[in-house]
């Protein structure tokens, strides 16, 4: 069974940084299909940085430039490098993924907070 586990969240003040983990199990990371999602609460979830079917990142406006995706392979590990946090950074982050055969962004973990406090 696939298995994401994000770790990494916390309160942090206005400018901080703060770096996600999602460790996958069951499931090995390529480099399409997958990414970080976050949901504030009372909205809907959205894309923070998500890499497409054909390899492309997409960004939130908001995040371009502050936010980077990597990936430790070795580790089965993703990672969402925040700096310069701002208040509405606030909000559940999940990583996803995708089947085999697909690019739905099905699989997530259970998320990890992030707070950011002026």
């Amino acid at each position: 069974e696939v298995q994401l586990v994000e770790s990494g969240g916390g309160s942090v003040q206005v400018g901080g940084s703060l770096k996600l983990s999602c460790v996958a199990s069951g499931y090995t990371f390529s480099s399409r299909c997958m990414g970080w999602f976050r949901q504030a609460p009372g909205e809907g979830s959205e894309g923070v940085i998500v890499i497409g079917h054909d390899g492309s990142t997409s960004y939130a406006g908001s995040v371009k430039g502050r936010f980077t995706i990597s990936k430790d392979s070795a580790k089965n590990t993703l990672f969402l490098q925040m700096n310069s946090l701002k208040p509405e950074d606030t909000a559940m982050y999940y990583c996803a993924a995708s089947a085999s055969g697909a690019c739905d962004y099905s699989f997530w973990g259970q998320g990890t907070q992030v707070t950011v406090s002026s």
